[in-house]
């Protein structure tokens, strides 16, 4: 054995372009966490007729959760003032409502002929039959032919001819379906009030049982502390937003439609005004709305372009200047997040997870900026 043979081969040196990243990972932590995360969404989803009264119960808390601070401070007591507060809130959305009935009623009932007079619009200023017209109509007249043709050589002896009739509109089904609808939405806006008024009752208390549980030392009752505080101003602060910019958006397109000479620009503006709390679809539905009734109002389609357009522009631009500028000052979420998420929240919820995402958003984002291990979290959440 020469000495070459014996020498041992030379190593190869790394190469210092290519880097790696040994990064640990505990399989059963990460499947242990994934089906938490499953097991979560499924108890969110099945609760939702909990969760939901109870979120939106939170929210209404801290909106006016203010005034009645205030007026503890001018010697009013705390459960008299958030009666008083709620009872004053109700009232005048009954009022408003009472108001308008009419007009909200009129607007109902030309919906229906706003349908069937865009469509036949549509019919008549479409093209000249083309190939696939010519072939629907000669499908029809062998169809046609075949039929006569077996009536009059009668049915055939062995055969049983079977007759397929429409179900009928039962009005008390009708009646009945709307009436259990009624009733579930009175359960639990009662549901909400109460929980709102004893929320607001509460005062401080909850925060302060939350800070003796976060543990005995001075640090962890400062982090909670903090946390909390930063979740109260951040709601606030975008409840502030999403009223100041839906009352925009109301006035703006009550005042458009009055200048387009569309009838009951009134109703227009309030609706615009509380789909606009719903991102993303309550301005398509109320330009689609508002466009079919200005079609029915002036039989032109070219007017009924103007009014959804100038509604579906005053939508776009409070939503796309004013909105993004006045929420990055509320809070410190990403356009991608809130988008992902708000997609998350429809999906659980429907429209009040549309309503109440980016809220539940912004609490766990607080959450998790001050706990080390959900740190990444709340990475991902931030702008």
């Amino acid at each position: 054995m020469t000495e070459e043979d014996a020498a041992p081969a030379p190593l190869t040196e790394p190469d210092p372009a290519r880097v790696l990243l040994h990064m640990p990972v505990d399989i059963r932590n990460m499947s242990l966490i994934v089906l938490a995360l499953l097991a979560g969404l499924f108890v969110l989803h099945w609760a939702k007729a909990v969760f939901i009264p109870v979120m939106l119960s939170v929210l209404f808390s801290y909106a006016l959760s203010p005034v009645v601070n205030w007026l503890e401070i001018k010697r009013v007591p705390r459960w008299l003032g958030s009666a008083v507060l709620l009872l004053a809130i109700l009232s005048a959305m009954g009022s408003t409502a009472y108001s308008l009935s009419d007009e909200a009623a009129q607007l109902l009932e030309s919906l229906p002929a706003a349908a069937q007079k865009f469509r036949q619009t549509v019919k008549t200023r479409g093209k000249p039959d083309g190939a696939l017209e010519t072939m629907q109509k000669a499908a029809s007249q062998i169809e046609q032919a075949a039929q006569e043709s077996a009536t009059a050589s009668g049915p055939s002896r062995g055969t049983l001819r079977v007759v397929v009739e429409p179900s009928r509109f039962n009005v008390k089904d009708y009646l009945w379906t709307g009436t259990i609808g009624l009733l579930a939405l009175a359960g639990q806006t009662t549901v909400v009030v109460f929980l709102t008024y004893f929320l607001m009752l509460s005062g401080d208390t909850f925060r302060r049982k939350l800070i003796k549980l976060a543990g005995p030392s001075l640090s962890s009752k400062k982090i909670t502390l903090q946390a909390l505080q930063e979740i109260t101003g951040q709601i606030q602060r975008y409840l502030q937003v999403q009223l100041l910019t839906s009352a925009l958006v109301g006035v703006l397109t009550w005042l458009a439609l009055l200048a387009i000479g569309l009838d009951n620009a009134p109703v227009w503006g309030i609706a615009a005004g509380v789909f606009n709390l719903v991102p993303y679809v309550g301005s398509l539905i109320t330009a689609a709305a508002s466009a079919l009734v200005g079609f029915l109002q002036f039989g032109s389609l070219n007017m009924a372009l103007m009014v959804g357009g100038a509604s579906l522009l005053i939508h776009a631009i409070v939503g796309n200047l004013i909105t993004p500028w006045l929420t990055s000052r509320a809070s410190r979420l990403s356009p991608v997040a809130v988008f992902v998420g708000l997609l998350a929240w429809g999906w659980l919820w429907g429209v009040w997870g549309l309503l109440l995402g980016i809220p539940i958003m912004m609490m766990v984002k607080s959450v998790c900026d001050r706990v080390d291990d959900l740190k990444p979290i709340g990475e991902f959440l931030g702008s």
